[in-house]
């Protein structure tokens, strides 16, 4: 087994770090670093290249989880925390925002930027409602369902009954596809029209209903589809 202290110092990942700057280091290298010290079988790369050869491309690095890392022979829950956390930390940095909520929301990108790292690799779909006041700021984010978004999972008195508890005065609806493709199904155009005519009723219109795509997103007001 190769060893970090018999790599030559100006090949190791921390020197070349030091030396060369971050961006110069391959994922192996980074992964190394955060995890520290190898164990008598595998060095710190090693096990970062375990990591690695469990992944079908560098994106899903994201959804790994605690089990996965611990199952490693070497990481333990230390170690593993230390690797979530800087998972965690990438994402609210590319999110761009930290929270949604008193955010005004001016349009549909807005919430595409908070949104998209948020549910990119979730492999259900995961169906929120922003309750928004006068000004169009953000009063509560709130989850109300997961799995496939249709008439039978999605109930209109759970989506206003939130309304009147926030006390909104409209309502932004936003699910994820996880296939990537943000076209709207049927159901999704037939819940969209539902909620629409219950919230002219209500009082408490849908100003739009956003779905979440890999690297894109659809908005039912943009499209003109919110009569």
């Amino acid at each position: 087994m190769t060893k970090i202290k018999d790599i030559p110092i100006h090949d190791r990942p921390i020197e070349r770090l030091l030396h060369n700057g971050a961006s110069a280091l391959s994922l192996e290298e980074l992964l190394a670093i955060l995890i520290k010290t190898g164990t008598k079988e595998s060095s710190a790369k090693m096990l970062a290249s375990q990591i690695l050869s469990r992944l079908k491309s560098v994106d899903d690095i994201h959804k790994l989880t605690l089990e996965d890392f611990v199952s490693i022979k070497g990481i333990g829950y230390t170690k593993a925390a230390t690797l979530l956390a800087a998972i965690e930390l990438s994402k609210r940095l590319q999110r761009g925002l930290e929270t949604i909520k008193y955010v005004r929301v001016t349009n549909a990108e807005i919430v595409y930027t908070y949104y998209h790292s948020l549910l990119q690799t979730r492999s259900q779909e995961h169906f929120y409602c922003l309750y928004l006041d006068s000004q169009k700021k953000v009063l509560e984010s709130k989850l109300l369902f997961l799995g496939t978004v249709n008439y039978s999972m999605v109930h209109p008195r759970e989506v206003f009954l939130e309304a009147y508890s926030h006390h909104a005065t409209s309502i932004i609806c936003v699910h994820n596809h996880p296939s990537g493709d943000a076209t709207p199904s049927r159901a999704d155009i037939e819940l969209t029209k539902r909620l629409i005519e219950i919230g002219k009723l209500m009082g408490i219109p849908i100003d739009d209903h956003i779905i979440i795509g890999r690297n894109t997103y659809y908005s039912f007001f943009e499209a003109g589809k919110m009569e």
